[in-house]
């Protein structure tokens, strides 16, 4: 359904009569500030006129070559009303109608006039402030004088401002209470499916942050227990884990309590994240154990007896094996001869 509720017709209807309001009131304003006129001058753009101390503010841009502002300069101006008054009759149809979807459509179009209209503005301003008379009594080389088209510039001595006027301010009110109108009505038709999407996210949101620690975890020796063989884990030379996708996480005391438990089955490989055992050589450092070799000696002594360490490279493991009794091994080689 794209219809929109009563109530909120009502006020696109209010807010589009609020335009006409534009007609009797300035749009823009630009205020000009300089220690010989602390009061300031002013010149106010209405729809199809500019007012205020125009005379003054071209006496003194006569000095620097800039052309005098009159509204002949401005063919806007001879279609402006009729624009409005589109928008009024426009925003009234719509109200009439009352459909969301022509609603959105207009919003774009006020959203591209918007911008045209800011465009043509800065247009204006560029030309008016660079395309300068060479023969003015003052020139000072590269330097223009394009007014602001929003906010506040240094001219020479002069401070300039450019901000909307009151029918200014009431054309961006009235977009904004037609945009409002828009989202709440699009909110409203929209409700109960973001309530299930909240729903959803919320119950992934723990899975989420599950999955992102999914990760090995320090070993606490002397307090954490084999899972395996239930014995405390106190050798930092030995151990293991095994960390699934949901974050739970089995940690093992011998290499070889992890390989048994892999063939009990109790945790699907499907389910498993990682299967980490610790580097021989440096205290909780894990390795995965496809890129892991292995090294099998007596001489090991591993806390379960299965006399197996982990070692970062085959090089590693075959130096650590130069000379002594044992021989190395990779992941599939070891997960085999365990029983």
């Amino acid at each position: 359904m794209n219809k929109i509720s009563m109530s909120s017709r009502i006020i696109l209807a209010i807010a589009s009569l609020l335009l006409i309001a534009t007609y009797f009131v300035p749009i823009w304003r630009i205020d000009l500030f300089a220690p010989q006129y602390p009061e300031g001058l002013i010149m106010k753009i209405w729809l199809n006129d500019i007012k205020g101390q125009v005379d003054i503010i071209n006496g003194l841009n006569h000095y620097i070559g800039m052309r005098k502002i009159n509204v002949a300069m401005f063919p806007e101006f001879d279609f402006l009303v009729y624009v409005v008054g589109f928008y009024i009759l426009l925003g009234l149809a719509i109200a009439i109608v009352g459909n969301r979807k022509i609603l959105f459509w207009y919003l774009v179009f006020t959203a591209f006039g918007g911008v045209f209209a800011m465009f043509d503005f800065y247009r204006w301003g560029y030309e008016y402030g660079h395309d300068l008379d060479p023969t003015a009594p003052i020139k000072v080389p590269g330097l223009s004088y394009q007014p602001p088209m929003f906010g506040h510039k240094r001219l020479l001595n002069f401070d300039a401002y450019s901000f909307p006027d009151i029918g200014g301010w009431i054309i961006l009110g009235a977009a904004l209470i037609a945009f409002l109108v828009w989202f709440y009505e699009w909110y409203r038709m929209h409700k109960k499916k973001m309530k299930l999407q909240a729903a959803l996210v919320t119950a992934l949101i723990p899975l989420f942050f599950a999955s992102c620690s999914a990760k090995p975890e320090p070993f606490n020796y002397g307090k954490d227990i084999c899972y395996n063989c239930k014995m405390g884990i106190i050798d930092p030379k030995f151990g293991a884990e095994i960390v699934t996708k949901k974050g739970k996480l089995y940690k093992f005391d011998d290499i070889g309590c992890m390989v048994r438990l892999l063939k009990s089955g109790s945790i699907e490989q499907k389910d498993i994240a990682q299967t980490v055992v610790i580097n021989y050589e440096k205290q909780n450092d894990f390795l995965d154990v496809k890129k892991a070799s292995f090294a099998a000696s007596n001489i090991l002594r591993s806390p379960m007896n299965f006399n197996i360490a982990a070692f970062a490279s085959e090089e590693v493991a075959t130096k650590f094996l130069s000379g002594k009794n044992g021989n190395e091994m990779t992941w599939d080689e070891l997960y085999k001869r365990i029983e």
